[in-house]
C-alpha cells in the first residue's frame, strides 16, 4: 500500500491553518512575533474550523469511502485560506458553513448503514459547527461563536469515546445518560442566543455530566496502567478531560465571560488544552489511517505533550488568573512551541515510516475505533 498522495494537499490546508492560526494567536498575545493581520484576527476560528474542522472532515471522508465526503474538509480549508487572504464579504463564513453542511451530509449516510448512538452524537457536533457558522453569517462576534465551537469539538470527541465504550456498557442502560451531556452540550449555545449568561451553564454543566461520564465508563482509565503507544494515548486523553473540567467551571462559576483572564483561561482550557489533547492522542492511529503510513511510537512523543500541559498551567494560573503578564506570554510561547514540535515529529516520523499495511494497531483503550479503516489497494 503506497502512501495516499491524493489526501496531502488537504492535510495541508489543515496544517496552513495551524501555522497561520499559531502566529495570529501568538502576534495577539503580545508575543512580538509577526502575523497577518487577518490571522491574528481570525485566530480562533482557524485553530477551530480550520484546523481541528479540516482534520475532523478528513477523516470522516476516509471512514466514508465516497469521493463526495472530501468536500467538507476541501471548503474548510479554503475557508480558511480566504480569512487569512482577507477575502471581503462573507465567503470565509459561507465556505465554513457549507463545511459543516457537507459534514453533516457524510454523517447521515454513514447513520443509515450504521444506525448507532456514537454517529448521532457526533452529527450533533457537526450541526454545532454549522450553526456557528450561521450565526457568524449573521455578523455575530467571536465570544458568541464559542459556545457552538465548543459544542462541535466536544461532542465530536465525545461521540468517539462513546464508541469505545460500547463493551463497558454492554447491559447497562446508557442512552439516558449520553442523553443528558448530549442534550446539555448542544442546548448550550441555543440558550446562548437567548440569554448567554444561563448558555454558558447549560454548557458548563453538560460538560461537567460528560467529564463525570467519562470517568466512570472511558477505558482510557484503565489503559493509562498499561505501556507504550495505549498508555500514551490515555494519557493525552485523560489529560485532555481535566481541561475541558476546568473551562466548565469558569463557564459555571463567571458565566458567558467575553474578555479578560476568565474569558482566556475558558477558552484555551477547552479548545488547547482538551482538543489538543485528543490531536495528540488519536493522531498515532488517526494520520496512518489517514496517509497510509506507520507513525511509531517513540517516547520523545510525551516532550510535547508535557510542553504543552505545562505551558498551559503556566498561561492560565499564573497569567490568566494571577494577572502576571509574561508568564501568560511565556505559556502561550510553550503552547505554540509545543504544537509546532508535535507537527514536526509526526511529519519526520511518517516521511521516514514505511508505508503500512494497515493502520498501527493500538490497544481499542485509546484508539477511536470508529475509524472505518480503508481497503488495501
Amino acid at each position: 500500500m503506497s502512501l495516499a498522495v491524493h489526501r496531502l494537499p488537504v492535510l495541508a490546508l489543515a496544517g496552513g491553518s495551524l501555522l497561520c492560526g499559531l502566529a495570529g494567536g501568538l502576534a495577539r498575545l503580545g508575543a512580538g512575533t509577526p502575523s497577518p493581520a487577518t490571522a491574528a484576527a481570525g485566530h480562533g476560528v482557524l485553530m477551530t474550523l480550520g484546523f481541528l474542522g479540516t482534520l475532523i472532515a478528513l477523516e470522516r471522508a476516509v471512514a466514508l469511502r465516497r469521493a463526495w465526503g472530501y468536500a467538507a474538509p476541501v471548503f474548510s480549508g479554503l475557508g480558511a485560506v480566504t480569512l487569512v487572504a482577507g477575502v471581503p464579504g462573507p465567503w470565509p463564513a459561507v465556505l465554513m458553513a457549507a463545511a459543516a453542511a457537507w459534514l453533516t451530509a457524510a454523517y447521515l449516510a454513514m447513520l443509515q448503514l450504521q444506525p448507532t448512538l456514537h454517529l448521532a452524537v457526533e452529527a450533533l457536533g457537526a450541526l454545532a459547527w454549522w450553526g456557528g457558522a450561521i450565526c457568524w453569517l449573521r455578523g455575530s462576534d467571536l465570544p458568541a461563536l464559542v459556545p457552538w465551537l465548543a459544542a462541535f469539538v466536544v461532542l465530536t470527541i465525545a461521540g468517539e469515546r462513546l464508541e469505545l465504550a460500547r463493551v463497558a456498557l454492554l447491559g447497562h442502560d446508557h442512552r439516558l445518560a449520553v442523553g443528558v451531556w448530549a442534550g446539555l452540550v448542544t442546548a448550550g449555545p441555543l440558550v446562548a442566543l437567548a440569554n448567554r449568561t444561563m448558555g454558558a451553564r447549560v454548557l458548563a454543566v453538560g460538560l461537567l455530566a460528560l467529564a463525570v461520564w467519562l470517568v466512570r465508563h472511558d477505558v482510557a482509565r484503565h489503559t493509562v496502567r498499561a505501556s507504550g503507544l495505549t498508555r500514551y494515548m490515555a494519557v493525552c486523553l485523560l489529560a485532555g478531560y481535566v481541561w475541558m473540567t476546568v473551562a466548565a467551571v469558569v463557564w459555571l462559576v463567571r458565566g458567558a465571560v467575553v474578555s479578560g483572564g476568565a474569558y482566556d483561561a475558558a477558552v484555551h482550557a477547552v479548545f488547547l488544552g482538551f482538543a489538543m489533547s485528543m490531536v495528540f492522542g488519536h493522531a498515532p492511529v488517526i494520520l496512518p489511517a489517514v496517509l497510509r503510513v506507520r507513525l511509531p511510537h517513540h517516547r520523545r512523543d510525551y516532550a510535547p505533550l508535557v510542553l504543552l500541559h505545562a505551558g498551559l498551567v503556566v498561561r492560565l494560573l499564573c497569567g490568566d488568573l494571577l494577572g502576571h503578564e509574561r508568564l501568560r506570554i511565556a505559556g502561550g510561547i510553550a503552547g505554540a512551541v509545543a504544537l509546532l514540535a508535535f507537527v514536526a515529529g509526526s511529519a519526520v516520523s511518517a516521511a521516514v515510516a514505511t508505508p503500512a499495511a494497515r493502520a498501527p494497531r493500538a490497544d481499542a483503550a485509546a484508539a477511536p475505533a470508529n475509524l472505518v479503516k480503508e481497503p488495501t489497494r
